[in-house]
């Protein structure tokens, strides 16, 4: 039986953490529709997310045992169909659930599925295969640019939507292939410091200081970088101060209050700054045991919104108190120390850098998912992978898991 179990899951150590977290990701939902209100889409949301994980079980068990060289073909196409889904959910798309307002969602009847899912996974594929391609690790600004477009196409199509806390994902993906295809650490940090001189630019002095050090980091590059490619940073970093008060002044109410309760959550603690408030206070009455599962008060007397998705970590911490929270981190530490093993130990680049692209993908959701729960980062929406409800995200995370299982077996792959 366990030779059973050990050739389906093709990664016994990988496969199990992730189910792990799938079984107490359901339990959390189940929990989090416990409350004194009736709250329909909540009290039944288990048993969806319970359907779906029967669903992903399956395609995992199919996808798992296609031959890997298959992905690296579909990769073009795939990248190109997702592009075509996520531009007509600018046309035809809905909001659903924390993405009210947004056009995130396809509906196909009864069931809805987002776009933004299939285009990470495919994202991670072309960026794959571009960088696997290649002869030499990127070494200048030059070689980024391919990589960088590919990963910005997605990335503004869902902000169009608007959706910021997926498009974040794609940041990750990128950074995290192009550090595993042994682009230089200075110039990652080149290549991300337009993003800082754009949330730098809310003070003058300090936004200052960070051009004279950007001047003083790109003078000992000298040796490293043409001429141009200097130029380009700096004029980068430029046009990000530049459009900084634009760009906020263009952003819905919403968005910019999120911001400003990141900052202080007190200064809307009834509308905008409620959210992160209530999480802080559900985390903080867990103590070390919590209260008890489904026993969170915060929870059962609908203090806190959106509990059984972007808000499920606050739900884990009020109930299960610090031991469960560390459990759970434990669980997804576990979960990316063996992608990054798996990734390690592969001799094709191309099942690396899959591998290393999930991993981007993940690390932004978990770090960003939590964060924003405890007041870190601010609010994005953004679910916690294998636990929040979505039944998309958690078929497309099986899926990505499936992927992985695929494209580490050496044996599964024909030469070219």
């Amino acid at each position: 039986m366990r030779r059973l179990l050990a050739r389906w899951a093709g990664d016994p150590p990988l496969v199990a953490g992730v189910f792990v977290l799938s079984i107490f990701g359901l339990a959390m939902i189940y929990s989090a529709g416990v409350t004194i209100s009736p709250q329909r889409v909540v009290q039944v949301a288990w048993i969806r997310q319970l359907a779906f994980f029967g669903v992903a079980l399956g395609a995992f068990t199919i996808i798992s045992r296609i031959p890997a060289r298959w992905i690296e073909w579909v990769a073009v196409p795939a990248y190109a169909f997702s592009m075509v889904l996520l531009a007509a959910t600018l046309v035809i798309g809905s909001g659903a659930g924390t993405a009210a307002g947004t056009k995130s969602t396809i509906s196909l009847g009864p069931i809805g599925f987002q776009p933004a899912e299939i285009a990470k996974l495919a994202t991670v594929f072309v960026l794959a295969r571009y960088l696997a391609s290649r002869p030499s690790a990127p070494s200048n600004l030059r070689d980024v640019v391919a990589p960088g477009v590919l990963a910005a196409i997605p990335l503004f199509l869902v902000l169009l939507q608007p959706d910021l806390g997926t498009a974040q994902a794609f940041v990750g993906i990128l950074f995290a292939s192009l550090f595993w295809a042994g682009t230089p650490i200075s110039l990652l940090l080149l290549l991300a410091s337009p993003v800082a001189a754009l949330i730098l630019a809310f003070s003058t002095w300090v936004w200052s200081v960070y051009i004279v050090l950007v001047m003083l980091a790109l003078f000992l590059l000298r040796y490293r970088l043409f001429l141009y490619e200097s130029a380009a940073v700096l004029l980068a970093n430029f046009a990000a101060g530049t459009i900084a008060r634009p760009l906020w002044n263009s952003m819905p109410s919403y968005q910019q209050n999120r911001i400003l309760v990141y900052l202080d959550p007190e200064v809307d603690p009834r509308a905008a700054g409620y959210q992160i408030i209530q999480s802080k206070i559900a985390i903080g009455n867990g103590g070390l045991w919590g209260k008890g599962f489904t026993d969170g008060t915060q929870k059962r007397y609908d203090f806190l919104p959106e509990q059984h998705t972007d808000f499920i970590f606050s739900v884990v911490g009020e109930e299960l108190g610090f031991v469960g929270v560390v459990f759970a981190l434990l669980c997804f530490a576990w979960v990316m120390a063996r992608l990054v093993r798996l990734a390690s130990e592969a001799e094709d680049p191309f099942a690396g850098l899959v591998l290393m692209g999930i991993f981007g993908a993940w690390l932004v959701h978990i770090f960003v998912n939590v964060g924003m729960t405890v007041g870190v980062v601010p609010i994005t929406g953004i679910p916690l992978p294998f636990v929040s409800y979505g039944g998309t995200f958690l078929l497309i995370s099986w899926v990505a898991v499936a992927i992985a299982v695929c494209v580490s077996r050496d044996d599964d792959r024909a030469p070219t």
